[in-house]
């Protein structure tokens, strides 16, 4: 795997790789699936890879895949983690920052209470997380929001609680940072040049607003999320 990963890389960033053994009916070896973040790099990988020898004696095979089971119907937005490995890709790590314009507890605010004669109900910690993204050199600025929510463990002991409220905090500003992101296209062209671009479709009325008016209009909102 090791070795797939320094050969493919070179065409491009990787998403994901992993190696598996054959089946018993297909003999011995091995295969492999490489995820590409760009169809572009993955092609050129497949063009140059296929029918070489590039880490064994044994020509390799590369293809394509074409079967995409279950994403036909599906947007499926990248992590945040996955999409601060993308923007440090193309951007370099000091081309981009974010940071977190306000993080607010709202457990409790959507009308959780204990009715006498009734069984408790199991607590949970709620963070709503807005996060601003920025890309200074092409004068991009993307706003995410996003709610986290972790259920505190049995016992409700102070060490369970603030495992949970570290747990909904962070779920929060991962979220928030993904959905910033997802409102930021890298266009990448042939040359290796990068462009940044504001996708004006996922507008957000929060978008719109100032600072101090989304520190005070976000607990408002917090129930429609």
């Amino acid at each position: 795997q090791h070795s797939l990963f320094s050969v493919f890389s070179r065409f491009g960033l990787l998403y994901s790789l992993r190696a598996h053994s054959n089946a018993a009916v297909a003999g011995p070896g091995f295969y492999a699936v490489v995820k590409f973040y760009s169809a572009a790099d993955a092609s050129r990988a497949q063009r140059a890879c296929n029918g070489q020898s590039l880490f064994q004696e044994a020509p390799v095979k590369v293809c394509l895949c074409t079967k995409q089971r279950g994403f036909q119907q599906q947007v499926l937005a990248l992590s945040s983690t996955k999409c601060q490995e993308l923007a440090n890709h193309y951007l370099g790590f000091s081309g981009w920052s974010s940071r977190i314009v306000t993080l607010q507890n709202l457990s409790g605010l959507d009308g959780e209470s204990k009715e006498v004669g009734k069984p408790s109900q199991r607590q949970s910690v709620k963070f709503l997380c807005a996060m601003e993204v920025t890309v200074p050199s092409h004068g991009v600025c993307s706003r995410g929001v996003a709610l986290g929510e972790a259920a505190v463990e049995d016992g409700e002991g102070p060490l369970q609680f603030l495992t949970a409220t570290r747990r909904a905090q962070k779920l929060a500003v991962g979220k928030a940072l993904s959905s910033s992101f997802q409102k930021i296209l890298l266009v990448v062209l042939e040359n290796g040049k990068v462009a940044v671009e504001y996708n004006c479709c996922q507008e957000e009325p929060t978008a719109l607003l100032t600072e101090e008016e989304l520190k005070g209009l976000i607990e408002v909102k917090a129930v429609q999320l």
